[in-house]
């Protein structure tokens, strides 16, 4: 993208500390200010309280807890049945957090191909984990072009990598990038489902639409090899019944009859771009995936523009993909030599007649989307708003009668399938009948504090527990294991506290107030305050809004308790420092907004006026100054048009400025 300019724009932060020593418990106090700054909570249970079947469950009950952070890259996860969640990370590890300690343990660790997006893609543990402790791994061998479906045993927290069974293999091209998949997840009737992306490089000379290439040499730019290839396991959701022995049986209901030539048994859903993330209903074993679609962005005579997915599987299909996407919306023949376009295919009567098809050339008829969104304003599905797009299917949730006190999800949600997309950082439910056909889509809580959802399952409590993948597609230090429950009793209140002074001469005098303090579920005039130094058992005051007189030198962190009548309670904490005033700084030079060249040093001038030291201009050297600077690049004129597009779609999935990810550095 070239080089910045060499004008840049100077934002700096001082920072004086005058020179008295700080007392031990306040540096005690410095983390534990912050852990107060969340609400401490004291459930208790009064039905009342809780929202009726029929009403918009409200944000404010959702808890959210932050079990795990700073994992790179992380791909699934499960739950095993003693509580411990199982995750794994794309170079190959699999961790545990344990929930009696809180503590994350490594596990063990396969060796994996890394490139081109390939790595432990994906794993599941055996229905009957806590009797014969087998776990199943879908990874990139490094000496072999294509992917494993092994199984090994857990001996307790550690991987036994001795006990590997390979189960299955399927070849892959790795001349060229992309399209892996592979979730795997276990149906009710003890089937193992694994999703497979097409294993085709989406752009070349398809320009964003259907990637149909059938010159020699091109055939990692074709689709028609995979995903349409009915003799083929890429670009599929595959179904098979694992033995005991480590082998497999096919199970019936799959798209194709054991013995029909030109297809594989193992396919029960094809014509899959990008599966990425797929779950299985617990209950009914419908199969729902999020399919990552193609990047044009309007419609063209080849074809119809981009869209993402998620797809539903009551039997066995063809979802179209490369000859249709969305609604059914059909793709044209492409003539890639002559640059022509040809006739559209036809979605009752698919025929896949491409130079690199190893299979039988009649398709089933295809199976349109569930859910489809474009890049831009969707007709069909206004709440997605417009962006990049990475859709991802979640866990469709039950409620259980008794499940309330136990911080499972509401009843509201019964039934409804939990979905989201990663680029658009949007959360979902989508609401299902008791067959399971689509009625709507309706919003998860607006304020959900994760970056970008990776994968998640309900546990057997009806909890919440789930990945966030963190702010880029590399490894990332805000990548988190959470959890979330619902809070069906009563709501502790919310603390607010202010004070002023903050600091200041002996005797100190401060104004505190309580201003702000609420009950969610019930009056703020029914609330108790207790006002309280930080571990002392002495109530300095019990008013909202107290004046207290602190006569002691020293800094002091004041802590408020706010109970409601129910023993809810709610705790905040400040600090007030008595015997000594904060001083007041300046930054004469230079000042916010001005002018420097890189690599040239800057002179700076700080001032600083303290009430009980004096002013620095009369004795700089009696003061203590930490600079810290922080620079933005700052372009003339509009955001350049090619930078524009990139932010507005998904180029910073595989991009950055100044590294390589998955493609180089721009």
């Amino acid at each position: 993208m070239g080089h910045p300019h060499s004008e840049m724009r100077l934002f700096h932060e001082v920072i004086v500390r005058k020179p008295r020593p700080e007392p031990a418990y306040w540096r005690a106090m410095r983390g534990y200010s912050a852990l107060l700054s969340f609400l401490f909570l004291s459930q208790a249970a009064v039905s009342q309280a809780a929202p009726p079947p029929g009403s918009v469950p409200p944000a404010m009950r959702y808890q959210v807890e932050v079990l795990a952070q700073g994992m790179p890259q992380p791909m699934e996860l499960e739950l095993a049945p003693d509580g411990r969640v199982f995750f794994i990370e794309i170079a190959g590890k699999i961790r545990i957090w344990k929930p009696e300690t809180g503590t994350l343990v490594d596990a063990g660790e396969v060796k994996v191909f890394t490139a081109l997006e390939n790595g432990l893609l994906g794993f599941a543990l055996d229905p009957r984990f806590s009797e014969n402790h087998w776990i199943y791994l879908l990874y990139s061998p490094e000496n072999f072009e294509g992917q494993h479906l092994s199984r090994f045993v857990m001996d307790g927290d550690q991987l036994d990598l001795t006990s590997e069974k390979v189960i299955l293999t399927y070849p892959e091209q790795r001349r060229e990038c992309c399209h892996h998949a592979g979730s795997v997840e276990f149906a009710p009737d003890g089937c193992l489902l694994f999703s497979t992306g097409d294993n085709t490089h989406p752009a070349g000379d398809s320009d964003g639409y259907a990637p149909m290439d059938d010159r020699q040499g091109k055939e990692p730019w074709d689709a028609q090899k995979s995903a349409s290839n009915p003799n083929d396991l890429r670009g599929k959701i595959n179904r098979i019944k694992p033995k005991a022995d480590g082998t497999y049986e096919i199970p019936p209901g799959n798209l194709f009859p054991p013995g029909t030539p030109g297809t594989r048994p193992e396919i029960y859903c094809m014509g899959c771009r990008n599966p990425w993330r797929m779950s299985v209903d617990s209950a009914t074993g419908i199969v729902y995936w999020g399919e990552v679609g193609p990047d044009a962005g309007g419609d063209n005579p080849r074809g119809p523009r981009g869209y993402d997915e998620i797809n539903q599987a009551k039997k066995a299909g063809n979802h179209g993909w490369p000859y249709f996407i969305g609604n059914n919306f059909p793709y044209a023949h492409f003539d890639h030599s002559t640059r022509t376009t040809g006739t559209l295919y036809n979605p009752a009567n698919p025929l896949n007649q491409g130079v690199n098809n190893t299979g039988r050339p009649e398709l089933p008829p295809a199976v349109p989307a569930m859910i489809y969104y474009p890049y831009g304003p969707s007709k069909e599905f206004p709440e997605m708003g417009q962006g990049g797009r990475t859709a991802c299917a979640g866990p469709v949730f039950h409620y259980q009668p008794g499940f309330d006190g136990k911080g499972s999800f509401p009843a509201y949600y019964d039934n409804c399938l939990l979905w989201w997309d990663w680029e658009r950082r949007l959360i979902k439910w989508a609401r299902l009948d008791k067959e399971g056909n689509f009625q709507g889509i309706e919003p998860f809580m607006a304020e959900f504090p994760c970056k970008r959802m990776l994968d998640a399952v309900f546990s057997p409590q009806g909890q919440l527990y789930c990945l966030d993948y963190g702010e880029t597609w590399g490894a990332n230090p805000d990548s988190k294991l959470m959890r979330v429950t619902f809070n069906h009793g009563n709501l502790p209140p919310q603390a607010v506290a202010s004070a002023s002074p903050l600091s200041g001469p002996l005797p100190l005098k401060v104004k505190f107030s309580a201003a702000g303090s609420s009950d969610p579920d019930g009056e703020a005039s029914a609330l108790r305050y207790e006002w309280k130094k930080t571990g002392s058992a002495e109530v300095l005051s019990t008013e909202a809004n107290p004046e207290i007189e602190f006569r002691e030198a020293g800094d002091f962190p004041v802590e408020l308790h706010v109970r409601d009548a129910e023993g809810g309670e709610g705790t905040t904490a400040m600090a007030i420092t008595a015997g000594n005033t904060l001083p007041v700084v300046s930054l004469e030079s230079p000042v916010n907004g001005d002018f420097f060249t890189p690599g040239q040093p800057i002179a700076w001038r700080a001032r600083v006026k303290d009430a009980e030291e004096g002013d620095s201009a009369d004795s700089p050297d009696s003061f203590g100054a930490r600079l810290l600077v922080s620079a933005v690049v700052e372009r003339g004129g509009e955001t350049p048009p090619g930078l524009a597009l990139m932010k507005s779609a998904d180029c910073f999935n595989c991009h950055a400025v100044n590294q390589k990810i998955v493609g180089p550095a721009l």
